[in-house]
C-alpha cells in the first residue's frame, strides 16, 4: 500500500509517499481502508518536530472510510462497516489500523469526505461550545481565524445555541465565509485593533468567551476581550506558543479563567466519544451544520497541502483523497 512517510522532522519536503506493507489488526483494533483524510495544525507540530514523535512515523490523525478487518475482541464494529476516526496516527496512507474504542461510526446519511472534514474540528468545536463554556442564549462570544475549518464551526454551533458571534479574519474573502457561516460581526485583524473593536461592539462590557486556536499573535487581545469572570479558552497555536503568563493577570483583567483544553481530554471515554460524534454527524445530516472544504488533494500532494494551511491560504478544512 502507499504511505507518506516521515524519516526525520523537518519541512513539508519531508513527507514522501513510499510503498509499505498493509498493517494487520491486533486484538482491540480494527483495519480501516481510507477514503478522506483531514489535514489539521497537529499534523504540521509533528510533522516539523514542534511536537515530538518517533521517526519513522505516517502523519495524520483523522480519518474516514470503509472496516476493511476486525481483530480479536472487536464487538462494536464489522468489515464492510463506514467509520471514522480522530485522535490516532497513520491516516496519510491507504490504509491504517488503529483502537476500535477510538473509531466512531458514520452514519449513511454523512459522506466520507463529511466526515474527514468534520470530526477532530467538528468535536472540538462541539466540546468547546457545549462543554469548556457552554454557550447561553445572548451570550457574545469571540472566535479567531473564523474562517477557519474550526473557526466556521465554533461559529455555527454557537449560533445554533443562541449566541452572538464575533470572529476575527484577515481578509475580505474570509469575511464572505465567516459571514456565511453567520458570524454576526466581523473585525479584519489586518486593519483594527481587536480589543478596541470588541470592547465598541460590546459597549465596554467584554465576551463571555473567547476561542483562541491562534496562540501568540492573538492571545492579548484575547485576554482584553473578555469580560469580568469570563473564559478564555486557548485551545490552540497556530502562531506559536503563548509566552509564560504571571496569573496576576487573570486577576486585573477581571477574574477571568484561562484554560488551555485537548480534544483527548474530552473524549477519553468511549461514551463520550460516540455521543460528541453522533452529535456533529446529526447536525452534518439535517444540514444545520455546513462542512467546507477548502481544498481537495490527492496524497502525494500532501506538502502541498501542509504548505497551505500553515500559510492560512484556505478557508475551510482541507483533505487528501
Amino acid at each position: 500500500m502507499r504511505a507518506i512517510v516521515i524519516d526525520e522532522p523537518g519541512e513539508p519536503e519531508v513527507m514522501r509517499l513510499k510503498e509499505t506493507a498493509a498493517p494487520t489488526p491486533g486484538q482491540g483494533e480494527v483495519s480501516i481502508d481510507i477514503e478522506a483524510r483531514g489535514v489539521n495544525f497537529i499534523d504540521i507540530y509533528q510533522r516539523s518536530g514542534a511536537y515530538a514523535v518517533a521517526t519513522p512515523f505516517t502523519p495524520g490523525v483523522e480519518g474516514a472510510g470503509t472496516v476493511s478487518a476486525v481483530g480479536a475482541a472487536v464487538d462494536e464494529l464489522a468489515v464492510g462497516q463506514r467509520c471514522a476516526w480522530v485522535m490516532h496516527p497513520g491516516s496519510y496512507a491507504d490504509r491504517a489500523v488503529v483502537p476500535a474504542n477510538r473509531v466512531a461510526p458514520v452514519p449513511d446519511e454523512v459522506t466520507s469526505e463529511q466526515a474527514a472534514a468534520t470530526l477532530l474540528q467538528g468535536m472540538t468545536a462541539q466540546y468547546l461550545t457545549h462543554s469548556t463554556y457552554p454557550i447561553q442564549p445572548g451570550d457574545t462570544v469571540l472566535v479567531h481565524a473564523a474562517a477557519g475549518g474550526t473557526g466556521l464551526l465554533i461559529a455555527q454551533l454557537a449560533k445554533l445555541r443562541g449566541g452572538r458571534v464575533i470572529g476575527t479574519v484577515s481578509t475580505r474573502a474570509k469575511e464572505e465565509q465567516a459571514r456565511a457561516a453567520g458570524v454576526d460581526h466581523v473585525i479584519r485583524y489586518t486593519e483594527a485593533d481587536v480589543a478596541d473593536a470588541v470592547a465598541d461592539l460590546t459597549a465596554g462590557e467584554g465576551v463571555a468567551a473567547v476561542y483562541d486556536g491562534v496562540g501568540a499573535d492573538t492571545f492579548e487581545a484575547s485576554l482584553a476581550s473578555l469580560r469580568p469572570r469570563g473564559v478564555l479558552a486557548l485551545f490552540g497555536q497556530a502562531s506559536g506558543p503563548v509566552p509564560p503568563l504571571d496569573p496576576q493577570r487573570l486577576n486585573t483583567a477581571g477574574s477571568v479563567y484561562l484554560t488551555r483544553p485537548s480534544l483527548g481530554h474530552y473524549i477519553a471515554q468511549r461514551s463520550e466519544l460516540l455521543q460528541r460524534a453522533a452529535d456533529v454527524f446529526e447536525l452534518v445530516a439535517a444540514g444545520d451544520l455546513e462542512v467546507r472544504v477548502g481544498g481537495r488533494y490527492p496524497l502525494s500532494e500532501a506538502a502541498q497541502a501542509h504548505t497551505d494551511l500553515a500559510a492560512r491560504r484556505t478557508t475551510g478544512k482541507l483533505l487528501l483523497l
